[in-house]
């Protein structure tokens, strides 16, 4: 099978259910940055080994994949799709609780960095709010799941606590933003 169908040649892509959009539909932004995201999800999994969060962070690429599904379908055709559930933003707030219980109170914004991991998981997190900013944008024209906003407000902070987490598993020290005094 080829990968190539060269009909994005001219600017559009095809939705699930058959409509074709610009490639710069804000539904297009939307869903391509969490394939963005979905990457360097991967890269940062390929870069530390912490108990029980390799595993969530897997759960999260599936999840990632299914609210690409969601996004990618044409919202004038009624369609099934994955769904996303509250189970899934409960598994995101349990693992920040529990991951939290070990780390020191957060006293000041922190900077991003100390290793390649800790740096991965904080460009994870900006990455996830610019994809929770691109769905607000989308729902501000189109229908969308609510469950879809709510998981990736959710999984910003889960990979903000990661970093952390990360952190003090490899012993690096938290550098905390000092603003210039005037």
């Amino acid at each position: 099978m080829k990968i190539y169908t060269k009909t994005g040649d001219k600017g559009t892509t095809g939705l699930f259910g058959g409509a074709r959009v610009s490639k710069d539909d804000i539904r297009i932004e939307a869903y391509g940055t969490l394939d963005e995201l979905n990457s360097f999800i991967g890269t940062l999994l390929s870069s530390m080994d912490i108990k029980g969060q390799n595993e969530i962070l897997t759960e999260v690429q599936n999840r990632l994949f299914t609210i690409g599904s969601n996004l990618a379908s044409d919202p004038s055709k009624d369609m099934i799709t994955p769904d996303l559930a509250e189970v899934d933003i409960k598994i995101l707030e349990d693992a920040m609780d529990n991951m939290n219980e070990n780390l020191a109170p957060l006293r000041a914004f922190i900077l991003p960095g100390g290793s390649v991991a800790v740096g991965l998981a904080h460009q994870c997190r900006t990455i996830c709010r610019r994809a929770e900013r691109r769905v607000v944008t989308l729902s501000n024209v189109s229908t969308v799941d609510g469950h879809i906003g709510r998981y990736l407000n959710r999984l910003s902070d889960y990979l903000f606590v990661l970093g952390r987490k990360i952190a003090m598993e490899q012993g690096v020290t938290e550098v905390n933003w000092v603003p210039r005094k005037k």
